[in-house]
């Protein structure tokens, strides 16, 4: 893959919030892991629970930026070690859209 196309590929990742909390995904360790192999983009990410219901939301907030750039995609969901998740957890209630300062 171009550097360049790979370049911008990691950047478009790293900048995809979080709906609901204002940090990036990759903050967040929501994207936990980007590998690029020739064509293809697959990310691993974590969620701190099971079946989260937004969890299609955030695929897709992922996928569809890296498709636009021609990649290909793919994933995998894991879920959260328990010091992930309590990180996670902390980052959340900081940055939470809903907070009041």
């Amino acid at each position: 893959m171009d550097p360049i196309l790979k370049e911008q590929i990691e950047d478009t990742i790293a900048s995809v919030m979080h709906p609901a909390i204002d940090l990036s995904l990759t903050t967040l360790g929501m994207v936990k892991k980007v590998v690029i192999t020739d064509d293809t983009v697959e990310v691993i990410f974590a969620f701190p629970f099971a079946n989260i219901p937004i969890a299609n939301q955030l695929i897709d907030s992922v996928r569809i930026p890296v498709t636009n750039l021609g990649a290909k995609f793919s994933y995998e969901v894991v879920i959260m070690t328990e010091e992930e998740r309590q990180r996670f957890l902390q980052l959340e209630a900081s940055a939470w859209k809903g907070n009041q300062g």
